[in-house]
């Protein structure tokens, strides 16, 4: 396997539009002669399948949700980055590009990153275009927030339903490619394989969710947008269905898996509250812009936060970093949350726990104005937790959130298989072992409507449509791969649930690859998941039959494919033997508990080549090269 990335050659600022004019075109009236297939439809899925429509492609979209509009992408709260400047505070591209790469402690691709920034602006104009009701100032202009690793306030927001606002705005632009019959959208179907042809990706296998019928798809090139795989962890802020079924299918059919093991933390979750939870609660970062985080300076100080006086409080954010404060990466104010309660000091009934206080921005600013900021955030957290966030400070403590990781792409989003294209969550290429608050949003839509619509046309002009249908054989034997497989999950009819196997798996990952990792306890996971793997095989029992809707089954074959995906992950925290943004390895940081690079070893992504199950897979590497930032410790004091 080799990894080409193919970033174009010259300065920084200019290899996007010099790449855009030496990319091959296709002229407007061929556009209809080639058909490419979208897995997903959230941001970067949704936006791509619109733009490409518009530009005269054919789409074929999937969904598994019964609405493109029930992507997880609605769940982003807090806000969109841009290096629009609007507060005049010292903003510009080349200052998002670099937070971006400070904020992935430097294991992201230059190019990449620059091209995110640069685009940003037009994201928001995209944007304002279609309506998405973006929070203004008095004047009329848009508002700005800050977000955790900036100094500057770049993120747009539509109070904290922005991944709501922006996801109708890209879900009206594909209706309208639907109701042209540009796009042909499929909800309900699940991909569970993907099928090559020569090497290439020419299609998918799906199941309708309702009517169990499995199902094969035939286009000249496929696009995952299939988001992340925070769950896992079983607990996470993912939605339920949230999953790595594509991409871990994807891997096993030769795409390269890259950097598996950077998987974020949130800081700001609802603290897990009992064993019956299935999942966690995500309070938006954007609180931290007004919220003071806290903990009691001493252990066992069990009275209501309203009764401890300022003397007896560790604002340790603001304590440990003085410059960003409260504002410090997601990665960092993780790590910090985690280490107070682990000294004894965390709140709340499990000690699990730290407070996120609002008082003295209401005192300074007014109820009313913290309430046109975050009031349906805050009407959120009452409802769930019974308490008034007005009058008593929140609870949060970190959780599985987003993943950096994913499958390996080059410049134009294309994976290690021809043909296979990856945005958005799902692939690796924008935010190195951290990513930055609010950029979620930016890169999502960054590929969907101002990336992959360029790229894979070059993709189809260098190949030009293959006229390869679904009669294949190639689609045949997946087709029956795929039967046989759903066949064996019905056929075990063992003793434990699904649900079961998933929270044990879960139960590993975050003792031993979570918030921190040592090699002891990785070594000690990849003889544990193996052994949970097997007994899944042999007694998980799957209600039902593959003739009707079937959440058992759905659930087991996502479930199946974690148990092969965690192993991997184990492998990669092992493997990379330094600590890196959210990748913290116990045995490298430094007397305060910073993180501590290996830069002469490591300054490098890590990109997976599957052997086979059980098998240890093989590792790639693609050097990473600084030529304008220069390589320094990250620092936020």
């Amino acid at each position: 396997m080799k990894l080409e990335s193919k970033i174009p050659s010259g300065p920084l600022a200019e290899k996007w539009d010099k790449h855009r004019f030496d990319m091959k075109l296709i002229n407007p009236a061929n556009k209809r002669k080639f058909t490419a297939i979208i897995v997903g439809t959230g941001l970067a899925g949704g936006a791509a399948a619109a733009s490409m429509a518009e530009l005269g492609y054919n789409v074929l979209a999937f969904c598994y949700q019964d609405s493109a509009r029930r992507a997880h992408s609605i769940a982003a709260q807090g806000g969109i980055n841009a290096a629009k400047n609007y507060q005049n505070d010292g903003d510009s591209i080349w200052r998002l590009f670099y937070d971006t790469v400070k904020g992935g402690d430097f294991r992201s691709r230059e190019a990449n990153v620059y091209r995110l920034a640069q685009v940003s602006n037009e994201i928001i104009d995209q944007c304002v275009a279609q309506g998405v009701p973006f929070a203004r100032e008095y004047g009329g202009t848009l508002a700005n927030r800050s977000f955790g690793g900036a100094q500057v306030s770049r993120t747009f927001y539509a109070r904290g339903q922005t991944g709501q606002q922006l996801l109708l705005g890209a879900y009206q632009a594909l209706s309208r490619q639907v109701a042209a019959g540009k796009v042909k959208l499929f909800t309900r179907h699940e991909m569970l394989d993907l099928v090559l042809v020569d090497g290439h990706a020419k299609g998918i296998v799906t199941r309708d969710m309702v009517t169990g019928n499995i199902e094969s798809f035939a286009a000249d090139a496929v696009i995952l947008a299939t988001g992340g795989y925070g769950n896992v962890f079983f607990l996470s802020t993912n939605a339920k269905g949230c999953n790595v079924t594509a991409n871990y299918r994807a891997y096993r059919r030769g795409a390269a898996f890259a950097n598996p093991c950077y998987t974020q933390i949130h800081p700001t979750c609802i603290p897990v509250s009992g064993d019956y939870q299935s999942k966690l609660t995500l309070m938006s970062e954007s609180l931290r812009n007004d919220g003071r985080i806290w903990v009691p300076k001493s252990k066992d100080d069990n009275r209501h936060p309203n009764d401890i006086p300022e003397e007896d409080r560790d604002y340790y954010l603001e304590r440990k970093y003085p410059s960003f404060g409260n504002l410090a990466p997601r990665d960092i104010s993780s790590r910090s949350a985690k280490e107070v309660c682990d000294e004894g000091r965390g709140v709340g009934e499990t000690g699990r726990g730290v407070y996120l206080d609002f008082s003295d921005a209401i005192n300074r600013l007014g109820k009313q104005t913290i309430e046109d900021r975050y009031g349906n955030l805050f009407q959120m957290y009452e409802r769930i937790t019974g308490d008034d966030p007005y009058t008593v400070p929140m609870r949060i403590y970190p959780a599985s959130h987003y993943t950096m990781g994913g499958l390996w792409v080059d410049y134009n989003l294309m994976s290690t298989i021809p043909g296979l294209h990856v945005i958005g969550e799902a692939n690796f290429s924008d935010h190195g072992a951290n990513r930055l608050g609010a950029s979620a949003l930016m890169q999502g839509l960054a590929d969907g409507y101002f990336v992959i619509p360029y790229t894979i046309g070059d993709y189809f002009a260098r190949t030009g449509p293959s006229g390869i249908t679904t009669d294949h054989p190639e689609f045949k034997k997946v087709h029956e791969e795929v039967h046989g497989r759903i066949e064996k999950l019905l056929s075990i009819n063992g003793k434990r649930t699904v649900d079961t196997f998933h929270r044990e798996l879960g139960n590993v990952m975050w003792e031993y690859c979570g918030m921190s990792r040592n090699e002891a306890g990785l070594k000690k996971a990849l003889e544990l998941i193996p052994r949970i793997r097997e007994e899944f095989w042999e007694d998980v029992k799957v209600m039902g039959d593959n003739e009707a809707m079937n959440q058992s089954l759905e659930k087991a074959g996502r479930v199946a494919d974690f148990l092969e995906f965690g192993e991997l992950m184990c492998w990669d925290a092992l493997e990379r033997d330094e600590s890196c943004g959210a990748h913290f390895r116990e045995e490298h940081q430094t007397e305060e508990g910073e993180a501590v690079r290996n830069d002469k070893d490591y300054c490098h992504v890590a990109a997976w080549e599957f052997t086979g199950v059980g098998e240890k897979p093989k590792r790639h590497v693609e050097e990473l090269e600084f030529e304008n930032v220069e390589l320094a410790t990250r620092s936020y004091k």
